[in-house]
């Protein structure tokens, strides 16, 4: 209840409680009949009196208990979540509860077990992106545990990079490596983990790159985190430029606009001041903004260059081509002349990560969200060339397992990256794409035929195998397909798992039960379906034990961040049970 509301209230208890008494002297001031009279009269003046008063108490008790309430929950939410090292919250953490709503994310199930006898074949497209990682890890720096859409799986484990073993030489753009090791969450499992290592050139070897910054201007981008940060970071990648590269500003609010004609890297003032001069306000009209950027990319096209778009925005259209279909098919057509479309995400409140990925994913490029300026580095420099540079397009996974071996599988993650078994051959459905020097992990839970961690029964009327069958020493067969960047044509690369690797599981290197542990901590954050009562305390041992070097302190990063998920998970918990007892 507001103070105005408690003002009107008080105003009228005083009027009402000024006419009773008024009432009182007149009743007093008359002459009455009887004494039983002026009895009921003043019986019925103490009955109003009394009503008047009760109300009033009731009134006054709503104002102190929703006060209170709300400065409980205030209090409960502003225990520390950090260790002395890490900064505080900046923001209470229950009026960004009531953001978050407003955020928008795609809905989707998590992967379920399959049957290799009833469904042997898993495909499914590569995927680089991880913006979900990177926004989520906002979310429990403001104290609050993420929406379960908000958290997938691939994004988390693809954020942290692995030792991987690379390609010999730039003819071949990647290498795949294989893993077998036990499950952390299910002692009568494995995870068969598939690690993709791209070709990772010199810095000297990159390519000159024409690149569009398209900003949004809109009102909704006026606060720090998102103007302010995007300003910023996109310095920071400027810094990175040579006078052999590109870069042209486009700003979109209700109009678009171009800031800076294709200026040449170097030019660090021109593009400087170009970014300083901007400032936020009106709405937005994206579509119009990603048509005047292609132009302008069209126009200081390099060829055989790095020629992208990159969209810096909270994914908040409201004006203009506002129809979702719209813009992914605009981006769609657009990639066809060799220009690609990257997303940066900022801010929270209204976030609109679902089309900010898909764009991204149509336009063959990738998918990143800012939410520091430390993170903008990570992406825009340490990275530059997995982010601008493409070695690889329509990369596809597919994973046969043999039935005579592997009773049931589970792949985690990448739900929204499935592909039809018949997509895999198919050189017209796109699929995702490595920069240069990306790394990409894939992990199945796997359960062997014979095991007593089977979680799906066998079917009574199934045909039986032979186990007499020549391929019984191979478990799966890994195929990849992908294109060269300037190819329409797919290339094929094969790897057999064979059967002994499971037989012959031993100890791995800290690296493979590092991405077990990221696994672990995305599962838990969306509900932990199918960990078997495996805890947060267990997944924060995993990481710890697993965490190697770290030399660029992002896997203690996410120790803390499992920490913070632990303690706001056990408030929730506490929170539920106090309720469920009122």
């Amino acid at each position: 209840m507001n103070s105005k509301t408690m003002n009107s209230t008080r105003s009228g208890l005083k009027v009402s409680l000024l006419a009773t008494m008024v009432a009182m002297a007149i009743a007093g001031c008359q002459n009455t009949d009887t004494s039983n009279k002026q009895a009921e009269r003043d019986k019925q003046v103490a009955a109003v009196k009394a009503e008047e008063l009760k109300r009033a108490r009731q009134e006054q008790e709503m104002i102190v208990v929703t006060g209170s309430r709300i400065s409980a929950e205030a209090k409960e939410r502003s225990v520390s979540l950090y260790d002395a090292a890490m900064p505080a919250p900046q923001s209470p953490a229950k009026w960004q509860q009531l953001e978050v709503n407003r955020e928008q994310y795609q809905h989707f199930d998590e992967s379920g077990i399959f049957l290799a006898k009833e469904q042997p074949v898993s495909t499914f497209s590569i995927d680089v992106d991880t913006g979900s990682y990177s926004n989520v890890r906002r979310m429990l720096n403001d104290g609050y545990l993420p929406p379960h859409d908000a958290v997938r799986l691939e994004e988390f484990v693809n954020y942290f990079n692995y030792d991987y073993q690379g390609p010999e030489t730039s003819n071949q753009p990647f290498a795949v490596n294989t893993e077998v090791f036990s499950a952390p969450w299910n002692s009568n499992a494995y995870l068969m983990q598939i690690g993709i290592k791209g070709f990772e050139p010199e810095q000297e070897e990159l390519p000159p790159s024409n690149l569009v910054y398209l900003i949004d201007v809109s009102g909704s981008m006026n606060s720090e985190d998102k103007l302010g940060l995007v300003k910023k970071s996109l310095k920071l990648l400027a810094q990175e430029s040579s006078d052999q590269d590109r870069i042209s500003i486009v700003v979109y609010a209700g109009a678009s606009g171009v800031v800076l004609e294709p200026t040449k890297g170097n030019d660090r003032m021109a593009i400087e001041q170009a970014l300083d001069r901007l400032s936020a306000g009106g709405s937005t009209n994206g579509g119009a903004g990603i048509e005047l950027a292609y132009k302008l990319a069209e126009q200081a096209y390099i060829k055989d260059g790095i020629n992208r778009v990159i969209l810096a925005t909270d994914g908040d259209f409201n004006v203009g081509t506002v129809n979702r279909e719209q813009l992914i098919d605009l981006v769609e057509r657009k990639r066809e002349s060799g220009i690609s479309f990257t997303t940066l995400g900022f801010g929270s409140g209204n976030y609109n990560e679902h089309l900010m990925e898909q764009l991204a994913d149509k336009g063959n490029g990738n998918y990143g969200y800012i939410d520091s300026l430390q993170e903008a580095r990570k992406l825009l420099v340490e990275q530059r060339a997995g982010t601008l540079m493409t070695i690889a397009k329509d990369v596809k996974i597919q994973v046969e397992f043999n039935p005579q071996v592997v009773a049931e599988y589970r792949l985690l993650g990448y739900e929204n990256r499935a592909l039809n078994r018949e997509d895999f051959n198919n050189d017209k459905v796109d699929a995702g794409e490595i920069g240069a020097g990306h790394t990409v992990t894939a992990l199945y839970e796997v359960v062997l035929v014979g095991s007593e961690g089977r979680r799906v029964d066998e079917l009574r009327y199934a045909e039986k195998q032979s186990d007499k069958q020549k391929l019984a020493d191979e478990a799966a067969l890994v195929k990849l397909r992908y294109k060269m960047p300037d190819e329409d044509n797919s290339k094929l690369i094969s790897h057999v798992i064979e059967r002994q690797q499971f037989d012959a599981v031993k100890t791995v290197a800290g690296d493979s039960q590092f991405a077990a542990s990221v696994a672990g901590f995305a599962q838990l954050l969306r509900g932990g379906r199918y960990l078997n009562g495996w805890d947060w305390q267990q997944a924060i041992e995993l990481a710890q034990n697993s965490k190697g070097a770290d030399k660029d302190g992002y896997r203690g990063e996410m120790i803390q961040l499992m920490k913070m998920a632990k303690l706001l998970d056990e408030q929730n918990a506490g929170s539920q049970a106090r309720a469920d007892g009122e």
